[in-house]
């Protein structure tokens, strides 16, 4: 199939690229050139946000456009004004931050949303696709890790680890999270495109079990080679804490946890890296293998001046 990623050189982009071209596909990356080109794939070179570099995509038909940078729904829609709707299917990455909080765990896909989270672009793209009758397949990851990952959520622990720093967590660090690794993403991605029932579903896309925030500097020690009864774990009280200090802390302080059933039968995938394996693999081929470099820890302070 002909297919268009926007994006295709970063972080997800990188082995999804590399799975549709091990199965045939002819792929037009569209990126803003500032990392490493895959070789014997169209590139278009450009801003999403720059009308003008957009202008190449004018008239281009393909069968699929991949959308894992988009966060607006003007994002996706000005892409589909000058390609028209693919011919097969959109693949597009939403956000398990679209739900709203909730008293009941896992959320499904059909959990209440919520309005005001910033991720809320990224359901109202949904909205829109379903209401343009545009053949679309949506993912909604939770924290997505793993090497080349820009965001800091292993590496937050790794720094701290790495540096033998005290690590402050949350209440009593029995909150849930859920990681997921980014090959695991990208694999079920490139599984829906060849997916009728993937045709205009939406997946929540994560690893199969969550983990406390316990549990998770547990993992994340080891991953690097610590023993964890050796890390020191600062807990901190939540109540009252300002949108500032909250930042602090890499992962939102309440549980968030998904469902993933749905993805694992309707496109027969199942990840293929635990919890452990996950951060190992983070931690072997990106943040490992990096030079050491100084870490500021001053805003841990604020956290831990709040010490239960």
């Amino acid at each position: 199939m002909k297919i268009l990623v926007m994006g295709g050189t970063r972080f997800v982009g990188r082995p999804l690229v590399a799975h549709l071209l091990g199965a045939g596909h002819d792929l037009t990356l569209f990126t803003r050139g500032k990392n490493p080109l895959p070789q014997n794939v169209e590139t278009l070179k450009g801003d999403r946000n720059d009308d003008e570099a957009l202008a190449q995509l004018q008239g281009r038909r393909f069968d699929v456009i991949v959308d894992s940078s988009g966060r607006e729904c003007a994002d996706t829609r000005r892409v589909i004004e000058r390609t028209g709707a693919p011919s097969h299917r959109l693949v597009y990455v939403s956000s398990a931050g679209v739900y709203a909080n909730s008293d009941l765990w896992p959320l499904d896909e059909d959990a209440p949303l919520d309005p005001s989270s910033r991720h809320a672009g990224k359901a109202e793209t949904e909205a829109w696709l379903r209401h343009q009758g545009i053949a679309f397949t949506s993912f909604r990851p939770t924290y997505i890790v793993g090497p080349g990952n820009y965001n800091p959520i292993e590496s937050w622990f790794f720094d701290r680890l790495t540096h033998g720093q005290p690590i402050p967590i949350p209440g009593d660090g029995s909150t849930i999270t859920q990681l997921g690794h980014v090959k695991d993403l990208a694999m079920a991605m490139a599984r829906s495109i060849e997916v009728d029932a993937a045709c205009n579903r939406i997946y929540n896309c994560s690893g199969n079990q969550g983990v406390t925030f316990a549990g998770l500097v547990s993992a994340a020690a080891r991953a690097c080679g610590k023993d964890p009864e050796t890390v020191q774990r600062i807990p901190f009280a939540i109540e009252g804490l300002d949108g500032k200090a909250r930042k602090a802390f890499p992962l939102r302080l309440s549980h968030f946890l998904t469902d993933t059933h749905r993805v694992r039968r309707e496109l027969a995938w199942d990840p293929a890296f635990d919890l452990e394996a996950t951060l190992a693999d983070s931690w072997k081929n990106d943040y490992g293998s990096r030079p050491r470099v100084k870490c500021d820890f001053s805003s841990d302070q604020v956290l831990m001046n709040r010490a239960m």
